[in-house]
């Protein structure tokens, strides 16, 4: 069932009479805006102006240019193995088929006990070959000193048990996928050993029916980056009858 909600949403029909309806899962970034605690704030500015293009074109023609320097993990991003695991895929090695269009489902936590997602919150759900995106509705935190503190995350017996049951990519509306008091970043390591991408900094995951949508949260393909800010987005493919 798809609510009502989703119908503001951009949709696209096609000459069969399928319309597919995208709802974006990213965070704005914008120019010297911290999104992780500790790390650089990126930087947005110009290359080439307008002005400064004016006369290299024919008359009237001017282009605009822009740069940016930013870490890797800056606002919504994935991580491949090679985040964790030198000599492991980096993100130019990420199969399209590993992070577009995949098959999804949400798993709904907000307002959990705690901040850590434990095996048990999760076994209930069908996640073998799909995308499980976790909802913990801190991202409604976003762009507040709140979304820095305090943030959910997935415990190892959580991580073990999507590897275990064959998740294709796991994500979450949080700032890190483990918790930052905890230096051996379980979660980070048993699911990219196991090659499974990660997706930090999700968003409108309130948006989505628990199932029923395909996901996607692909990177530039970029060679020697280990991860990468991406446009995640789902794709809800609805029957015009």
């Amino acid at each position: 069932m798809i609510h009502e909600r989703h119908k503001r949403k951009s949709t696209i029909t096609s000459n069969t009479g399928i319309k597919s309806t995208l709802i974006d899962l990213s965070h704005l970034i914008v120019n010297d805006m911290e999104t992780y605690p500790g790390f650089p704030k990126p930087q947005v500015s110009d290359y080439l102006t307008y002005e400064e293009s004016e006369g290299r074109y024919a008359p009237g023609v001017t282009f605009h240019i822009s740069r940016v320097d930013m870490v890797a993990n800056t606002g919504t991003a994935i991580d491949s193995p090679a985040h964790r695991y030198a000599g492991k895929p980096d993100i130019s090695e990420l199969s399209i088929d590993s992070v577009a269009d995949l098959d999804g489902v949400v798993i709904r936590l907000e307002g959990m006990n705690g901040i850590a997602v434990s095996r048990q919150a999760l076994s209930a759900y069908n996640v073998r070959g799909r995308a499980v995106l976790i909802e913990t509705g801190h991202a409604k935190l976003w762009g507040t000193p709140a979304y820095f503190t305090a943030h959910p995350y997935l415990a190892r017996d959580a991580a073990e048990y999507l590897r275990d049951e064959g998740a294709s990519l796991v994500a979450i509306d949080s700032l890190n996928i483990d918790d930052t008091d905890d230096p051996h970043r379980p979660a980070h390591s048993v699911l990219l050993e196991a090659g499974i991408p990660v997706v930090e900094n999700l968003c409108n995951l309130d948006q989505l029916p628990t199932e029923g949508f395909r996901f996607s949260a692909v990177p530039m393909k970029l060679q020697g980056m280990s991860a990468f800010p991406v446009r995640a987005w789902a794709r809800l493919v609805l029957s015009s009858n």
